[in-house]
């Protein structure tokens, strides 16, 4: 019998609640104690299609999905054909045998248990709608796992109005007894841990940023729908009036970054977020922005391209068009958190750095950090730290402000528009320190170094800040080096490669402009071997790592299928390279 440690997907077609079933699932766990990831796959599709959504649950901490399956949930037969060379030996399959006629032997495995529930006749007898049937599986999940049943209805009556609860726990109660009248011994079974009833979240990057934004005191959030940028814009919507701000979706991502820089030229944070084909469209604004020292934070959600690629799917490919985007060359900060934590804390943290050098600032995510579900433990708001920079609130100086005015460290003191005493001016053209254009050659110079001496100011604000993060013994075979969302794979992989006896360690890069180059260069002369790990074609980091250090890397690991990392099959191959 294995007791809590269950990796579960959910399978069928857009529109019959895979993501939300999977989500329940997770939930239910979750309450019971247990540290949950959930990853949602689904097809560019509304209706038709192939969706599912994994969840694995153990006792300690997981970072990632399993590259195998226990138990599944297939609401089509299309998803035990697909994922039927994923299910470990042993594992058991939930269907509906009316509607879908598969065997062992056309499976061609007989390691695999059946397990067939009438979901379709139970809620045909409760009356309810097609959608339920999934409600039904997942009360046949939690009776072959001997879980708690009363975690599930508490879930389903936390996440549905209360008639809806009631008919959803009645098929969950219904496809329970089922399997408790015809089926036993599965094999697995989930119990409630010492950390039941704990307060934890469970919630994705998406969500993240939005509560680190809200934190931050972000007052405009504008942008224009794009997967898998959207659910920042449909978290925020609901909580608007609450946190005293506003949330618009604009006509376009121009509209958009437009939009949040006017905001920020007035005094508000402000915040947009969008995904590869729509920070094309906001390339000119980024430009503005670096032109007029205006403070917008940028969040870009990447999914595969050239063009419309892969929609909703998940790439890394966008890292040296986001440290570059726009024309000629201004000072930007490009950050990439790489689970729910770091989501929250470093787009407070992009606020702070952007209204106090007076910059844009760049959140890079992808897909699979966007919106997949974490296990993370609430966040201590007593840490939070505001720092508006070098704002000033009045005004009474002799002589007139300068909004561009020439300082030691390239930042100008920044008033607000409408102040008494202050006009608050600025220009897309070059300007002057007062904020007019010029075209003289030797302001345009004074101008350019004024901005690019944020850097110099900037690097020792780095020094104090968390730029990377080190896993892992000093001494080990390898060193891993990535950046983003591939940190809960290899988090995992480095388990897994610790069970079998080989040590690697692993250094992640937040901050990838400006890049910090002193620390990643400790980091790899110390190496016995080094070994990037990346969602894109042509290693990116390797190329950031050759333009800083002047050095490259030993070996990559590069996957570009629209899919992230799954742990053992990326330990297997950090083993082939040591």
């Amino acid at each position: 019998m294995t007791i809590n440690k269950i990796s579960l997907l959910v399978g069928g077609e857009a529109g019959a609640g895979i993501s939300r079933s999977g989500f329940l699932f997770a939930k239910t766990c979750l309450r019971g104690g247990l540290c949950v990831f959930g990853a949602n796959d689904y097809q560019s599709l509304i209706r038709g299609g192939h969706n599912f959504y994994t969840v694995r649950a153990e006792e300690e901490m997981v970072y990632s999905q399993a590259d195998t399956i226990d138990l599944m949930i297939a609401l089509n037969k299309e998803t035990i054909l697909l994922h039927k060379n994923e299910l470990v030996s042993g594992a058991g399959i939930i269907y509906d045998e009316d509607q879908i006629n598969v065997s062992t032997e056309e499976l061609e495995r007989d390691d695999l248990t059946l397990y067939p529930v009438p979901l379709a006749k139970i809620v045909k007898e409760l009356k309810g709608s097609a959608i339920m049937e999934n409600t039904v599986a997942l009360g046949a999940a939690v009776a072959l796992l001997e879980y708690d049943q009363e975690l599930l209805n508490q879930v389903l009556l936390d996440t549905f109005k209360q008639k809806t609860a009631e008919q959803n726990i009645e098929a969950a109660k219904q496809g329970h007894s089922y399997v408790k009248e015809h089926y036993s011994n599965f094999g697995y079974c989930l119990k409630k841990t010492a950390s039941a009833g704990k307060k934890r979240m469970f919630l994705t990057g998406n969500d993240a940023i939005g509560l680190g934004a809200i934190n931050a005191g972000c007052k405009l959030y504008a942008a224009y729908p794009m997967t898998p940028a959207t659910s920042i814009l449909h978290f925020l919507a609901p909580l608007d009036r609450e946190y005293k701000m506003e949330v618009i979706q604009t006509e376009s991502e121009i509209a958009a970054v437009n939009m949040v820089i006017g905001a920020s030229y007035a005094g508000a944070r402000a915040m947009t977020a969008t995904s590869g084909g729509g920070f094309c469209l906001m390339s000119e604004g980024l430009g503005m922005a670096g032109m007029t020292e205006t403070s917008p934070v940028i969040v870009l959600v990447q999914r595969p391209g050239p063009s419309t690629g892969l929609p909703t799917y998940t790439a890394q490919g966008d890292l040296r068009f986001a440290i570059h985007a726009s024309q000629g060359e201004f000072p930007r900060i490009v950050i990439a958190p790489g689970n729910v934590e770091e989501c929250f804390c470093m787009t407070i943290e992009a606020f702070n750095l952007a209204e106090k050098f007076q910059i844009p600032v760049i959140i890079v995510s992808d897909k699979y950090l966007a919106e997949s579900h974490g296990t993370a433990e609430l966040f201590d708001q007593n840490t939070i730290r505001i720092d508006r920079g070098n704002i000033i609130t009045e005004y009474g100086g002799t002589e007139e402000y300068r909004r561009h005015k020439l300082t030691e460290n390239g930042v100008s003191p920044r008033a607000v528009p409408g102040m008494k005493g202050a006009i608050v001016r600025t220009n897309a053209d070059e300007h002057d320190e007062l904020g007019y254009t010029t075209e003289d050659p030797v302001l345009a110079k004074e101008m350019a170094d004024k901005r690019f001496r944020k850097l110099d100011a900037l690097a020792k604000e780095l020094e104090n800040i968390e730029a990377v993060k080190f896993y892992g013994l000093e001494e080990t075979d390898a060193t891993v080096l990535a950046w983003g969302s591939t940190k809960g794979p290899i988090r995992e992989a480095m388990k897994n490669l610790d069970k079998e006896g080989v040590k690697i360690n692993y250094l992640q890069v937040l901050y990838l402009s400006p890049f910090p180059a002193a620390k990643v260069k400790k980091v790899i002369e110390s190496a016995k071997k080094t070994i990037i790990v990346e969602n894109n074609v042509t290693s990116q980091l390797s190329s950031l790592i050759k333009e800083h250090l002047l050095t490259k890397v030993d070996h990559t690991i590069l996957k570009y299928d629209g899919r992230p990392f799954n742990p053992e099959a990326l330990a297997s191959k950090i083993k082939e390279l040591l």
